[in-house]
């Protein structure tokens, strides 16, 4: 059975069945218990994280399972690093993807190179959650999308959902995992989508993406939450008589390569949305990949849609002019197919 719910719900309930379902999961990281631990707060006040994505985790699994952390993310990320390789099955929620920077030698020296060094004898099952993504007037340090840092690192996965039936299917297969998995999720989507999401425990196979919108004219591949700019570009083009299929790669690393491929091989045009800054970004990569593997398709230039390469403004009006939108998707619809009819949709 399913019902309508939104992303955080999807994501906590993702979490709740994992811990539930093997009692080596363990969640880590600042305010995951909400000073729960603080004497004057009793374990239902617990706050849940710094947007509440944890919230009610603490009174079902105790503090025991559920562990708030100093503000030290190479700490607490190393801890869950090494618990992982020791047995344990955690999950470290990073608040801000901004913060990273902080812990990277975990992620770019340690787990992932793990299974490498010691042959295919060791194992590290560790799931970092973060936050990511720009809109909501946070700034430059709060609002970055790095998730295109991680891709570059043999041995980690990578994932961007961008509904909540992916989140929750995503986040479990993530956490089931036996290697180490960053999972980036949208802030601005946590109350935002909301879709049918089924009650019980159901994985989505990590490295596998899904076309959220079938068409034969043009291929957009769409990160995150700008699936869902793309998918309001394709209905207003729909109205032109324009069908656009929309991809969502769901998995940045590792990458479905054949999905996109095959689309591109069915549209023969190419356009890529990536909110992140364009240079050695996601969507540079896949214009990359459809150039050197699928050159012969194409029948224009594939064009990028990004942020330009500065940080994210704090302004409001600056920071909506940052963010790619359907207009720019039309625009840029426009000048692939030398149409300018389809301005004016």
């Amino acid at each position: 059975m399913s019902r309508k719910i939104n992303m955080m719900s999807a994501i906590n309930e993702a979490m709740v069945l994992a811990m539930r379902k093997d009692e080596n999961v363990i969640l880590l990281g600042e305010d995951v218990a909400g000073g729960a631990a603080v004497d004057h707060l009793q374990d239902d006040e617990a706050w849940g994280g710094v947007l509440g994505v944890t919230k009610g985790l603490v009174q079902e699994f105790g503090r025991d399972r559920i562990l708030d952390t100093p503000i030290s993310e190479a700490g607490y990320v190393g801890a869950a690093m090494s618990a992982a390789a020791t047995g344990m099955r955690p999950i470290a929620e990073l608040m801000f993807n901004d913060f990273i920077g902080s812990c990277m030698d975990a992620f770019i020296n340690q787990g992932p190179k793990f299974r490498y060094m010691f042959g295919g004898k060791a194992q590290v099952p560790l799931t970092v959650r973060t936050m990511h993504g720009a809109g909501l007037r946070a700034a430059a340090q709060h609002s970055q999308s790095l998730y295109a840092l991680f891709t570059a690192i043999p041995g980690l996965k990578v994932i961007v959902p961008s509904t909540p039936y992916d989140a929750k299917g995503l986040l479990l297969a993530a956490i089931e995992d036996n290697d180490p998995v960053i999972f980036f999720e949208d802030k601005t989507l946590y109350n935002m989508s909301y879709d049918e999401v089924p009650e019980g425990y159901y994985t989505i196979p990590l490295g596998k993406a899904d076309i959220k919108r079938t068409g034969s004219d043009l291929t957009i591949v769409a990160i995150g939450k700008q699936v869902h700019t793309a998918l309001a570009a394709a209905e207003q083009l729909a109205k032109k008589g324009l069908e656009v299929e929309v991809v969502d790669p769901r998995s940045l690393s590792p990458l479905d390569e054949t999905t996109i491929l095959s689309s591109v091989e069915k549209t023969s045009r190419l356009i890529v949305i990536d909110e992140a800054n364009p240079r050695c970004s996601m969507a540079t990569d896949i214009a990359a990949l459809v150039a050197d593997k699928g050159f012969d398709y194409l029948d224009a230039p594939i064009k990028r849609i990004t942020a330009p390469h500065t940080p994210v403004p704090f302004s409001p009006v600056l920071e909506d002019l940052y963010l790619p939108t359907p207009e720019k998707v039309i625009t840029a619809v426009s000048e692939l197919l030398g149409d300018k009819s389809l301005l004016q949709v």
